[in-house]
């Protein structure tokens, strides 16, 4: 009598959903494709325009290109980066306040959670004496939301426009330019408002392995009444790049987009991305970002 045994192999495709539970939560590193900045072609001054540009002219003047980019999961290392070294930094376990009804109301959002976010950076950031709140975004993932994820690698401010916030957010001009001499940092307070996160999660980059000089370009963003300044990010295989998995409610990760002081990493560069992995029917992720002075 003979036996027939039969065995039964299970391949996981590298970057495919490993779960059709609409509840799963990709987690550890994984290939994924970010935008880069790519120079205008005529070698002009590169600009983007925040609102509807002036008739004839594009809303940008830049290009852009897709590279594939290898993202660490620092789920489990959170203590390994510094917003000194990495100009990055997370925190676990935050109390809050908040619901998600709060961030359906500009004014609930200034009433409830401003307090917290300056409470947090005073607490958490070294010799932070003063902060100002000057801004903040939601996010939503939905092509009906004022304002989606972006999905392009990117700064924040450049040195030159958080000089200008600072004369812009303090109203006494001597004030301003006291501050001006000393230490001021600006930081990006960023958050879930909906729950973990399992789609189109953050990507950022460590300062140390960005290079400042070659890296990062300097973009006219332009206003109505105003004009600042971002920075687009050329691709450079030497840059590391990270991620925080599952990210909630609790937990904070804090970016830093501009800093006064010298030998330590000033920005990070970042951007949102789509995670191969991400299951169908997952939770669209929302998010909010409020945006700081910190001096000293």
């Amino acid at each position: 009598m003979s036996t027939t045994t039969t065995t039964t192999t299970t391949t996981v495709l590298s970057g495919s959903s490993q779960n059709n539970d609409a509840s799963y939560v990709p987690r550890g590193p994984v290939e994924a494709e970010l935008t880069f900045y790519v120079p205008p072609a005529d070698g002009t001054t590169p600009f983007n325009y925040v609102e509807k540009p002036p008739e004839g002219q594009p809303e940008r003047n830049f290009r852009e290109a897709l590279h594939k980019v290898q993202l660490t999961d620092i789920r489990g290392r959170e203590d390994e980066y510094t917003l000194d070294r990495d100009a990055f930094q997370v925190l676990r376990n935050v109390p809050s306040a908040t619901t998600y009804e709060t961030f359906n109301s500009d004014d609930d959002i200034q009433r409830v959670y401003y307090p917290e976010v300056e409470k947090l950076l005073l607490d958490t950031v070294p010799g932070a004496h003063r902060v100002i709140i000057f801004d903040h975004t939601i996010r939503r993932e939905n092509p009906a939301a004022h304002r989606q994820p972006v999905n392009r690698a990117h700064v924040d401010q450049t040195a030159k426009a958080a000089e200008a916030r600072v004369r812009l957010h303090v109203p006494d001009p001597a004030e301003a330019e006291e501050l001006l001499k000393g230490r001021y940092r600006i930081i990006n307070v960023w958050r879930p408002i909906n729950g973990v996160v399992q789609s189109c999660p953050l990507a950022f980059a460590s300062a140390e392995s960005v290079d400042h000089d070659a890296d990062l370009v300097p973009i006219e963003h332009r206003y109505p009444h105003r004009t600042g300044e971002t920075m687009g990010v050329k691709y450079n295989p030497a840059q590391r790049w990270y991620y925080w998995s599952g990210m909630g409610n609790d937990e904070r990760l804090l970016l830093k987009c501009s800093d006064t002081q010298e030998g330590v990493g000033k920005r990070v560069p970042h951007s949102a991305f789509v995670d191969p992995r991400t299951p169908p029917g997952a939770r669209p992720r929302e998010s909010i970002e409020v945006r700081a002075l910190v001096f000293g």
